[in-house]
């Protein structure tokens, strides 16, 4: 079997329409509507019904990517001890992890059908599987485990309060249960992380800064942070309870803020620009 498969390898059926992640950042019709709508899900808002619909889709296709990057990562590296390879722990972990995303899969199938969505209503972008294609063990392990499923624990603990804030029980069941699994995944990051790298603070390094940029595209441009008008809210006490630092998240807060900062500048610009076009 090939090992490191690219985006291009992903099977996928026609349903499935695939948008690159950049598109939907610096898109100037998304910022100029966020800060028109403000808070997207608020129940009080005419909009929250579709953009939680929106969002429940991209949870969807986040957890087959997820599935297929755990999977990797089971078997694109050898078990050992060198920089290009893996505990056997790890893999366990991982082979771990892949059950609990086939699982979330069909959870998140039936609660899109609950919620009056199929399948390819909206486009997939696959920059959590692209993260899940590094060829550096460590590096994976951060951008997945730690950047995404972090975002994960985000937008769970969020769609978690919509249910609440709807009276929809469905909703908050299901998703409550997948924050709790959540919750592990990025603590399997964060332990391996510190494990694999005790002696080498360097790659530690790099790999805090490739999560930190797998972050930054992940903040979607001002959709998560820790202001009113964010609509996806950090949830320190699942992070901190997945082994993130008050300093890592205080830097997540910044991280979220500075993409906000840049696609509004873009999106400004490209305002201008097709005014006097």
């Amino acid at each position: 079997m090939k090992r490191m498969l690219s985006v291009d390898d992903l099977a996928r059926d026609k349903r499935f329409e695939r948008i690159r992640i950049e598109d939907v950042v610096f898109d100037p019709r998304n910022a100029n509507a966020q800060r028109r709508q403000g808070a997207a899900f608020s129940p009080k808002d005419v909009d929250s019904p579709d953009a939680a619909r929106s969002l429940m889709h991209g949870i969807f296709v986040g957890e087959i990517q997820a599935l297929e990057g755990a999977g990797r990562t089971c078997y694109d590296f050898e078990t050992g001890k060198g920089s290009d390879q893996i505990p056997f722990e790890l893999k366990l972990d991982m082979a771990r992890q892949c059950w609990d995303e086939a699982r979330h899969c069909e959870i998140s199938i039936k609660l899109n059908e609950h919620m009056g969505s199929e399948i390819g209503e909206f486009a997939e972008q696959t920059m959590l599987f692209e993260a899940a294609c590094n060829a550096d063990p460590v590096l994976r392990l951060t951008g997945v485990n730690r950047a995404l499923e972090g975002l994960a624990i985000d937008v769970f603990n969020t769609m978690r309060d919509f249910g609440s804030m709807t009276a929809d029980p469905v909703l908050y069941f299901c998703e409550d249960w997948m924050l709790a699994d959540e919750v592990t995944h990025v603590k399997m990051g964060s332990d391996w992380l510190r494990r694999l790298t005790a002696n080498d603070k360097e790659r530690q390094k790099q790999a805090l800064d490739f999560q930190r940029t797998v972050d930054k595209l992940f903040s979607f441009g001002g959709l998560r942070g820790e202001n009113e008008e964010n609509p996806i809210h950090l949830a320190r006490k699942f992070r901190q309870l997945a082994g993130f630092s008050e300093a890592e998240i205080t830097d997540l807060v910044d991280v979220a803020a500075e993409a906000q900062a840049e696609a509004e500048a873009f999106a400004a610009a490209a305002s201008t620009a097709a005014t006097a076009g």
